[in-house]
């Protein structure tokens, strides 16, 4: 079983920056590849960002390329997304999930931190 606990969400204006963590507990971190995934309201879960489990791929949506950037410490057990040039339509709850390395799906998931952009 992995807990994840998201952190680093609030309110900000369009243009401004904000960084989420994503702190991880329980089996081995550095086992897991790691995802965002974001829900705005009335919409279905989208797929953010992703880092493999030891850091060398990342991809992204494209929505968000040039804009946000996901990394990792195995170290703290902990992932962060990097979110720069933040727009109103990134308004969202932000969640993190893990997927085993050579799993296929992400079984994981935190319960969320909300992020606001003001235009």
């Amino acid at each position: 079983q992995v807990q994840l606990v998201e952190s680093g969400g609030g309110l900000v204006q369009a243009g401004g920056s904000l960084r989420l963590s994503c702190a991880a507990s329980g089996r081995t971190f550095s086992s897991y590849d790691m995802g965002w995934f974001r829900q705005a309201p009335g919409k279905e879960r989208e797929f953010v960002a992703a880092i493999s489990w030891g850091g060398a791929n990342t991809n992204y949506a494209d929505s968000v390329k040039g804009r946000f950037t996901i990394s990792r410490d195995n170290a703290k057990n902990t992932v962060y997304l990097q979110m720069n040039s933040l727009k109103p339509e990134d308004t969202a709850v932000y969640y993190c999930a893990a997927r085993w390395r050579l799993g296929a799906d992400y079984d994981f998931w935190g319960q969320g931190t909300q992020v606001t952009v003001s235009s």
